[in-house]
């Protein structure tokens, strides 16, 4: 298991990135539902959809366990009254230890207004400044060009392309990668954040 995470909230101009809540499932079941044919293509677990409103609460309370326990971290992107999920992201841990991977969805209401780079970029800037992670990767498909220009935009290398079988196709992902020496030079460390621990403590990095 990874050692606990501290960051829990994360606040930027626009922004507010947090753990999710039980209160959050009618807001994720929204914004998935009105999105499907939108992120169908991209996201395997999309397959699955639709699913009914109670399973949003199961699917919360899996990710606020996860990340209780040191697990996996996902997390909300609201806008900054809190009032509407606009999509979701994470510091992942599936690609090994003192690293992370970000995985992220907006919306099909909120899309081409720079969300997911400016949320990206704040978890690049927890993971390395806060949460002290050593690697961090981005992985899209070839063909996600939208997806392909966060990582492209914030400075990430394209490592490489690789293939894997996904519902019996081959399929091929692209790796992103950011270094703690790649973010040493990188613009993102003079991002403007607050982020806050579980008791609403805001961390210094």
């Amino acid at each position: 298991m990874e050692s606990l995470a501290r960051t829990y909230r994360i606040e930027t101009e626009r922004l507010v990135i947090r753990c999710y809540e039980p209160g959050d499932a009618p807001k994720l079941h929204e914004a998935i539902t009105r999105s499907l044919d939108h992120l169908r293509p991209w996201l395997p677990w999309v397959q699955q959809e639709p699913k009914p409103p109670e399973a949003r609460a199961g699917l919360v309370r899996l990710f606020r366990g996860q990340f209780d326990l040191g697990l996996d971290y996902a997390f909300g992107i609201f806008d900054n009254t809190e009032k509407e999920l606009i999509g979701s992201t994470g510091l992942h841990t599936r690609i090994g230890k003192n690293a992370r991977e970000i995985g992220y969805w907006i919306g099909i209401d909120h899309i081409g207004n720079g969300y997911a780079t400016e949320a990206v970029s704040a978890l690049v800037k927890t993971g390395f400044d806060i949460e002290r992670v050593s690697r961090i990767e981005i992985r899209c498909a070839p063909e996600n060009t939208r997806s392909q220009h966060v990582p492209e935009k914030l400075g990430f290398k394209m490592e490489n392309i690789v293939k894997r079988i996904l519902y019996e196709n081959t399929v091929e992902t692209m790796i992103w990668s950011m270094t703690k020496k790649d973010y040493a030079s990188s613009f993102i460390r003079h991002m403007q954040i607050k982020a806050f621990d579980l008791t609403g403590t805001l961390l210094v990095p």
